[in-house]
């Protein structure tokens, strides 16, 4: 199988806008994908200009497996992303290719692999009940395997900067492995969520020049810094940022693709997405909601109905002079609109601003 490059984006594969709605993000309580809805996700998604598509789990789910199946067979047709299937490493005492769920990777006929390991000492001892040799060994032979398959291979260091603080040695293993066996990227992961963006940003930063590898970033919401942690994981050297569309996913949710994208975009002057994706952000946002069956977040940024909505008089004089006094950016730069609302707050710049 070729290689597949990601999104003609002017950036290229300098840099990775991945998204992985139809698998993190599918674990948000409340939503149930069917088939045809994880397609027409992927389908908006590569409308919008997305470099990778993270399809879900072939092999351990019958309805991911069905997907990749039917996206193989010409269901979906890509013309920005990468279609990525997600697995792990093979199993303990076994080989990579021996393995079943090795091996439905390979036969979902993805172009991109991203496999998830243990970076963590406490999880290879204690949940993989391993040691440290053993799980080194188990990425470097399934990464190794199906590199050798002519697959591009990504890995998610799961847990990573929490078995990085415990025990840095152990963490760098891994990542080791992975890239000696021909992993592109190597994603950090905060999987618990619970970074805050100075220290996740230090830390990245730290692994990037003790090793030199391509850096990938994954951030939970658990302390509501996603966004934050991601756009401060970049700015600190990772090339590969990983989102689900408006936050989706388990407890408190992922990184939000649409935010994270417009920070990449807006204010720090990234091409990640084609000519003029910027602009879709907004209706990609709420035809996303639509399809997971949920009402848009009014206040989400960037996209949210209520992102530009100003109440307050003294805002509406200001932005009679210039609206942008009072809006960080542009709203129809990414596909919204301003709006001045009349409330008891309102002064007579607020109702002269309702006739324009």
């Amino acid at each position: 199988m070729t290689r597949q490059e990601p999104a003609d984006t002017p950036l290229g594969d300098a840099f990775h806008l991945y998204d992985t709605t139809l698998r993190d993000g599918a674990q948000r309580e409340g939503i149930t994908y069917s088939v045809q809805d994880k397609l027409a996700v992927a389908r908006l998604l590569d409308e919008l200009g997305v470099g990778f598509i993270e399809g879900g789990w072939p092999g351990a789910l019958p309805k991911d497996t069905e997907f990749f199946a039917r996206a193989a067979k010409g269901e979906l047709k890509l013309k920005h992303a990468a279609l990525v299937a997600f697995g792990a490493t093979r199993k303990a005492g076994t080989t990579a290719d021996a393995d079943p769920q090795v091996r439905a990777l390979l036969d979902s006929e993805a172009p991109v692999i991203t496999l998830v390991a243990k970076s963590d000492l406490r999880h290879i001892e204690r949940a993989l009940r391993v040691d440290v040799d053993e799980a080194c060994a188990m990425v470097r032979d399934t990464v190794a395997f199906l590199t050798k398959e002519g697959r591009r291979v990504f890995l998610d260091a799961e847990h990573f900067f929490d078995g990085y603080a415990f025990s840095p040695e152990t963490s760098l293993k891994v990542l080791d492995a992975a890239a000696h066996a021909g992993a592109d990227v190597l994603v950090l992961c905060d999987t618990n969520g619970g970074q805050l963006p100075l220290g996740l940003a230090e830390t990245v930063k730290e692994i990037k020049e003790k090793t030199g590898f391509r850096l990938g970033i994954h951030c939970q919401d658990d302390t509501s810094c996603a966004v934050a942690n991601s756009v401060a994981a970049v700015q600190a050297g990772a090339t590969h940022v990983q989102c689900t569309a408006n936050g989706y996913g388990e407890r408190a949710g992922n990184a939000d693709l649409f935010a994270v994208t417009g920070n990449l975009v807006t204010k720090l002057g990234m091409d990640v997405l084609p000519t003029g994706g910027a602009a879709e952000l907004t209706r990609v946002s709420h035809a996303l909601a639509e399809i997971a069956n949920l009402a848009p977040y009014t206040h989400q940024a960037y996209v949210g109905a209520s992102a530009f909505a100003h109440k307050a008089g003294l805002h509406a004089s200001a932005i009679k002079v210039d609206p942008l006094l009072y809006n960080h950016i542009d709203p129809s730069s990414v596909g919204n609109d301003m709006r001045v609302l009349v409330t008891e707050m309102a002064g007579r710049a607020s109702l002269e601003l309702q006739g324009t």
